[in-house]
């Protein structure tokens, strides 16, 4: 899952209008480049293989290989939940960007705009594309999140932050009670786990590789499965990020302008994290399925990705502040069209995977093979967004979005 590139607005002689492109803020655009880079790694196994395996254990002979352990092991550690959390921080700095003050009704009309052609991208991409989306959750998590774009940033910090403790504390609780619980709780889970075998798994490949008709039945199929529990359940921790991400915005930790003590403190604390994770997802790993030598404390640890997750963002601001900014500026270009870049990346993998016109390689594509489509395009997205950028303000999906927001064309050409 992703998120979509903000659209700063300022103020013209004729109203409203976007942004500049002298205008941005430097940090959320690489931030959001990184963002977008990595959530790729998280997608590619939903875009190459059925939701099914998610669902329920199942064992499939390649998931003993070696190659495709350590390839899981590396999203699992570095990717997974990581930057999920990213976007959803981000995207509620953007809810702010654009509508400003609560009291500022102007700019409150056009976040309502963006947020509602928001939900219709979010719509034609889940539906007509890939059943992942996560346009039509923000657009639903923003509704709440413009009525508090004005709270104070302690209030942000606490409220927010408060949300999102007891949904970690929930995930933690619950991962470590389905390894180590017993008896009638120990039943009822296993009652309620989905069951699928592999039969159920080869269906799913064939009907998608059937043609257009059967892969967007599928699609739609699961994006009920997903949307459904995305609305009602996950829209308040995706809003208690939201809230957490202004507030971090507000007090200047985003853009750079905290102490250099408190990103390195950060870092050491989800650094920690981050090698306690690695080393519980190992031990897992080497035991094989089945064995739990960790008792769930490789669930405890994961459910805690959003130190992680400041870790990266204190990482990527320290190296801009202590002269790694040609380094770190790669990633700017990216999030400056992250909008443009998150739909591209599903119509690159979906034309690979299974619409029809392309090799259709879904279920064949193990996860260590994947990790050379994801490079593939991180590179061609490193490259061609200065290439686009050095021409025009905006990616063009970016332009097609605000123009649908301010109801006019706007300018696209630098």
């Amino acid at each position: 899952m992703s998120m979509p590139a903000e659209a700063l607005t300022a103020p013209t002689s004729g109203g409203l209008a976007p942004v500049t492109p002298k205008d941005r803020i430097f940090q959320l655009d690489m931030l959001r480049g990184w963002a977008i880079l990595g959530i790729l790694a998280v997608n590619a196994m939903a875009f190459a293989w059925p939701i099914a395996l998610e669902m329920g254990p199942v064992e499939l002979p390649w998931m003993a290989e070696p190659a495709n352990q350590w390839a899981h092991w590396i999203v699992q550690v570095f990717f997974q939940d990581k930057f999920r959390t990213l976007f959803s921080m981000l995207f509620g700095v953007s809810i702010f960007l654009v509508g400003g003050e609560r009291s500022d009704r102007a700019r409150g009309r056009l976040l309502r705009s963006r947020l509602f052609w928001l939900a219709i991208f979010g719509l034609i991409h889940g539906l007509a594309l890939w059943f992942g989306d996560i346009l039509l959750l923000y657009a639903w998590s923003g509704v709440f999140m413009m009525l508090c774009r004005s709270w104070t940033p302690g209030r942000l910090l606490l409220v927010g932050g408060l949300m999102t403790a007891v949904f970690c504390l929930v995930q933690a609780g619950f991962g470590y009670a389905t390894v180590n619980a017993g008896g009638e709780f120990a039943r009822q889970m296993q009652a309620n786990t989905p069951r699928v075998t592999p039969a159920d798994i080869q269906s799913s490949i064939d009907a998608y590789r059937s043609g257009l008709v059967g892969a967007l039945t599928q699609n739609v199929g699961s994006w009920l499965t997903l949307q459904l529990a995305s609305l009602i359940m996950i829209v308040w921790p995706t809003l208690g990020l939201m809230m957490v991400g202004l507030g971090l915005f507000k007090t200047g930790f985003l853009t750079g302008r905290a102490p250099a003590w408190v990103y390195g403190l950060i870092l050491l604390v989800g650094g920690g994290i981050l090698a306690a994770l690695g080393w519980l997802e190992w031990r897992e790993m080497i035991a094989g399925p089945g064995a739990n030598p960790t008792k769930g404390l490789d669930k405890v640890a994961g459910s805690f990705a959003i130190l992680i997750t400041l870790a990266y963002v204190s990482m990527l601001i320290l190296l801009t502040r202590f002269g790694a900014r040609s380094l770190t500026g790669v990633l700017a270009p990216v999030g400056r069209m992250a909008f443009t870049n998150y739909l591209t990346q599903t119509l690159i993998m979906t034309t690979i995977f299974y619409m029809p016109w392309g090799p259709r390689l879904f279920g064949s594509v193990e996860p260590a093979g994947l990790w050379g489509i994801v490079a593939a395009v991180w590179v061609a997205q490193l490259i061609w967004s200065p290439l686009w950028l050095s021409a025009f303000q905006m990616g063009p999906l970016e332009w097609a979005w605000r123009c649908l927001t301010y109801g006019r064309l706007v300018p696209i050409r630098r």
